[in-house]
């Protein structure tokens, strides 16, 4: 009795379909598991966010929380790093590490590269701010609570009674972050904060041209919209303080005219 040849191995080919068949669920099937950097960020990031540190701000040392997380030292300095170029923490080297919030600094920090020309920074914030911040100000007026109000209210006081530039300018970038948080949407706030320091060198081109006066109207009018609950009025009195403010860095090169 001879032997029975072997039958032949099937080919998988185009035509047949069978190993084309199979590829997207193996595809699917594949998760690429996280690092445990990457498992030490996240939990460090939420110990942060539910304020489970001492209350100070401070993190436990970082033997201490390779212990109770089960990982190297080495892994919790490699998350610390990462944690701190996202603007959550502050490592300071001999003391410890500081929880911050300055999740806008990686932006921040991009924008003179991404557009070394000042110029143009300043023409781009504007058309920026006039996109986002009347919805931030119509948010505001549907969903800032009474404690918000107040500090709103105080804010502009402040800067109604600002005895100098740069006291104009602090409370008036304080008067558009709190508009923001007093929106409900986190998102506003980030990003103002991730153009603070452009937006610094624009109310000083404004402010130091102009004076505080018109910032001051224009407050009001965005203050008292908001306080009323007026949404479409809060947005249209944002929308033209911010205009105003980009015609008045176009008309910079005539000089200053302080109207304080």
């Amino acid at each position: 009795m001879g032997l029975r040849k072997a039958p032949a191995t099937t080919r998988l080919t185009p035509r047949n379909h069978q190993w084309y068949d199979l590829l997207p669920m193996i595809l699917s099937a594949i998760d690429r598991p996280t690092s445990l950097v990457e498992d030490v960020c996240q939990r460090l990031a939420a110990e942060i966010r539910a304020e489970v540190s001492d209350g100070d701000g401070w993190l436990p040392p970082e033997r201490q929380l390779a212990e109770q997380l089960g990982v190297s030292r080495s892994v919790v300095r490699e998350a610390a790093k990462r944690l701190e170029s996202q603007g959550l923490v502050e490592i300071q080297h001999g003391i410890g590490i500081k929880a911050v919030d300055k999740l806008h600094k990686p932006l921040n920090g991009s924008l003179a590269l991404l557009i070394p020309d000042a110029e143009e920074r300043l023409r781009q914030l504007n058309e920026t701010r006039i996109a986002l911040e009347p919805e931030s100000a119509r948010l505001a007026a549907e969903n800032a609570t009474p404690p918000q109000l107040r500090m709103l209210r105080r804010i502009h006081q402040q800067f109604t009674e600002a005895p100098d530039q740069a006291r104009a300018i602090e409370a008036d970038m304080a008067f558009h972050r709190t508009l923001a948080e007093a929106s409900g949407n986190l998102m506003f706030r980030l990003i103002l904060d991730s153009l603070a320091e452009i937006g610094l060198a624009s109310r000083q081109r404004t402010i130091g041209r102009v004076g505080k006066f018109t910032g001051v109207e224009h407050h009001r009018a965005i203050l008292e919209a908001v306080e009323r609950g007026d949404a479409a009025a809060a947005a249209a009195a944002m929308r033209h303080h911010i205009a105003c403010a980009g015609e008045d860095m176009k008309l910079r090169a005539k000089g200053p005219r302080s109207r304080a």
